[in-house]
């Protein structure tokens, strides 16, 4: 029993002094190794949020700031790293080659998010859109909250957030409104109602609402005919982050516009609003 003691108080001691020796042969180096990579760290997010602010302060787009700030901070941090395994006596060249391998025979089992981001590099350089436009694509549309190298983030009207691969973005048709989003609808009065009336009538409804674009005048008009009515059309521009709210309110105001002008309407007096175009 006691030479069971006593050889694993040997084998403690040889361990604490194997950890001795280690730390006094290796305990700066590593040490220094570890304040080399937090300064690093710390200093790759200064530069890259400086850079990002600098583009800012030039008043260059959003997306590609921010793409050259990560992209300086992603490039100090690869120095830092490498700077950090010299110091540790880990020569790099295996690593890299390695790196390489690995790299090629990852790309052929995830070219999904691969090709997200070679699409998101085109769409920072090309820049067909900037954060705050909204655009429509893939059937779906909202206000661009951010563009990164995978994925482009879109804001919906009832603040939903909506992420699309930007594989899914590039070489889509894609339609760019800037803030503001376009309302198509359609209006059927009775043909024997004085369209003129009509138009006038709503003209001044639509005049009258104050959440319209500034600098695009709505449109009014006969849009077409059928069997015994006339179908008004009407285009007016709205911002994206107001546009069904406006929509509903303006089809009220219209309705309203109409029925005080004594517009004779079709389905029994009600105002029908037909299947909206698609957005152009």
């Amino acid at each position: 029993m006691e030479d069971t003691v006593e050889t694993q108080l040997e084998m403690v001691g040889a361990i604490i002094e194997i950890a001795a020796e280690f730390a006094i042969a290796y305990g700066l180096q590593i040490l220094g190794a570890l304040v080399i990579l937090f300064i690093g760290l710390k200093f790759a997010g200064f530069v890259g949020r400086r850079i990002t602010n600098m583009c800012a302060r030039k008043e260059l787009d959003v997306t590609l700031s921010r793409f050259a700030g990560n992209a300086a901070k992603i490039l100090l941090v690869i120095i830092v790293v490498i700077i950090t395994l010299s110091n540790f006596g880990i020569d790099i060249a295996p690593i890299v080659a390695l790196g390489g391998a690995a790299a090629l025979g990852l790309s052929f089992a995830i070219q999904g998010p691969v090709s997200n981001y070679g699409a998101g590099l085109v769409i920072i350089l090309t820049r067909p859109f900037t954060v705050g436009d909204t655009i429509l694509v893939q059937d779906v549309s909202g206000v661009v909250d951010e563009v990164s190298l995978s994925a482009t983030t879109l804001i919906g009207e009832d603040q939903e957030m909506i992420t699309i691969p930007n594989r899914k973005v590039v070489g889509e048709i894609l339609v760019n409104s800037a803030a503001h989003r376009i309302v198509e609808s359609q209006i059927v009065i009775a043909a024997g109602s004085d369209p003129e009336q009509a138009i006038a009538a709503i003209s001044k409804a639509l005049a009258d609402y104050p959440d319209m674009a500034e600098g695009s005048a709505p449109q009014v008009g006969i849009h077409d005919f059928s069997y015994g009515a006339i179908i008004l059309g009407l285009r007016y521009w709205v911002p994206s982050s107001r546009y069904f709210r406006t929509r509903f309110e303006v089809n009220s105001a219209a309705y309203a516009a109409l029925k005080g002008a004594g517009i004779e309407l079709m389905s029994g007096g009600r105002v029908a609003i037909l299947a909206e175009p698609p957005v152009s």
